[in-house]
């Protein structure tokens, strides 16, 4: 294969995978539920450390297998095509092709901003509750051009990538740049203030001190919008068999890719914590705290210019999911656990049909309305998934110390037992405090097992 993928193309995919519409829109959130920005900051600082330690992680595996498929490959390696199923099964179902959906939507929601007749377009179709709107049309339209791009080679899909994610690095640094420079008043002593004093106003009626259980459930809650933001790099090890000498460009991309985000993200929220104060961040309109804060520095032509920056995110965002995210189902489809037809690629040495099957599937999504919703469950899915692979490639530690390791995970065992740690934690505070999100993550992953055994009933020696 013709690798074509260096490490600037790979740290462009790191990047436009993670940063997306959430840190445009969740510190919105997250003020709501925690109400001082001590308790803001740590969540977002809990998150950088532990994205970073699993993309450390990720690294070891990653020098190992250096071929298409990235964690698919790492856990079907592992602990055998069973579990790599479950994780392509629950990739295809709701991780990629619903982080796709709903970061195309966010696109369509920022557009209906500039153009307020997308918004106030009576619903093309309407029954009871479902509806399809306008919004959702142009968002279904991005996801199949930038299928159509990406099908016509990596070169034009790396191209795109680059461009948008240079765009919205450079958006950031115009925001956070700007935010230092404009702040005629500097709310960043009052938000911080209020101290470790966690305090929630779900309603925007009253600010209520909470402590206990109603407190870690606070923070759980608040961590799906950090972690949602923060996922995705992995998407990097997709398409590792592009890459050049990706037993090294890979590991760099994800850690340099992954530390340049979080700190991006660090300094996103200090300008909204000095720009805003505590009532504007937790009750901006519709959550885009990026654009009351870009009001705040540059007035109305502020929130115009924010309102295009946010759509060349998510635009890039996409970019990077779509293209990463056909590689898995390839590689699932050769090992005989996904549909035959996406194998082959097409003269322009991509998986076409894997592609399309991805972006039919992420189009349907975009219809189903419940959004809020799937954020929490793919955060939850996402984060387990995490774990067992931290898990996988500290059990190769242990079972094959003798396979060569081009890198070795640094500071190991102190980064995968930090994930772990975190993630665990992040996963039984959703479980105990918003279990009607994630026990439908519980089931989606069962689901997987009758349909591994299904496809494979005719097929001697399951593993």
């Amino acid at each position: 294969m013709n690798k074509k993928l260096n490490l600037w193309d790979s740290i462009m995919i790191v990047m436009g995978s993670m940063i997306g519409s959430g840190i445009f829109i969740v510190s919105s959130d997250m003020m709501r539920q925690l109400g001082s920005g001590y308790w803001l900051i740590a969540v977002w600082l809990i998150t950088a450390i532990a994205t970073i330690a699993a993309a450390i992680c990720y690294g070891e595996l990653s020098s190992m297998y250096p071929k298409a498929g990235g964690q698919y490959t790492y856990l079907t390696e592992v602990f055998g095509k069973m579990t790599g199923f479950l994780y392509g099964w629950s990739l295809f179902a709701v991780i990629q092709t619903g982080t796709i959906a709903a970061v195309a939507v966010a696109f369509g929601k920022f557009a209906a901003y500039l153009f307020p007749q997308l918004n106030d377009a009576p619903p093309i179709y309407q029954n009871g509750s479902f509806m399809i709107t306008w919004m959702q049309i142009l968002a279904i339209g991005i996801i199949l051009l930038l299928t159509f791009i990406n099908s016509k080679g990596v070169r034009s899909g790396k191209i795109v990538q680059s461009v948008f994610t240079s765009s919205k690095v450079i958006a950031l640094l115009a925001l956070i740049i700007g935010g230092l420079l404009l702040i005629q008043s500097n709310q960043f002593s009052g938000n911080m203030s209020f101290g470790w004093s966690a305090t929630q106003n779900l309603d925007h009626s009253s600010w209520k001190e909470i402590s206990g259980n109603v407190l870690l459930g606070g923070i759980a809650a608040a961590m799906v919008g950090s972690v949602f933001s923060s996922v995705a790099w992995e998407n990097v090890t997709f398409v590792a068999g592009e890459i050049k000498n990706a037993k090294k460009t890979v590991v760099m991309a994800m850690v340099i890719g992954t530390s340049l985000v979080m700190i991006l993200y660090l300094f996103a929220n200090y300008v909204y914590l000095a720009t805003l104060n505590r009532e504007e961040i937790a009750f901006a309109a519709n959550d885009r705290v990026a654009i009351a804060a870009a009001e705040k520095l540059l007035g109305s032509a502020g929130t115009i210019i924010m309102a295009v920056l946010v759509m060349i995110s998510t635009f890039g965002c996409v970019n990077g999911i779509v293209l990463s995210g056909a590689r898995v189902f390839q590689s699932m489809a050769k090992d005989g656990l996904f549909l035959k037809q996406a194998i082959p690629n097409n003269k322009n040495d991509v998986p076409e049909r894997s592609l399309w099957f991805q972006g039919i599937w992420a189009s349907l999504l975009c219809l189903s309305g419940q959004y809020g919703n799937l954020l929490d469950m793919v955060s939850f899915v996402i984060v387990i998934f995490y774990m067992i692979t931290v898990l996988a490639m500290m059990y190769q530690r242990w079972k094959r110390p003798d396979i060569e390791r081009p890198y070795k995970t640094f500071l190991y065992p102190i980064p995968p037992l930090v994930y772990l740690l975190i993630g665990a934690a992040f996963c039984i505070l959703l479980i105990l405090y918003k279990p009607q999100y994630t026990w439908p993550g519980f089931i989606l992953i069962l689901m997987g097992v009758p349909i591994y055994y299904f496809a494979n009933r005719r097929k001697p020696n399951i593993k």
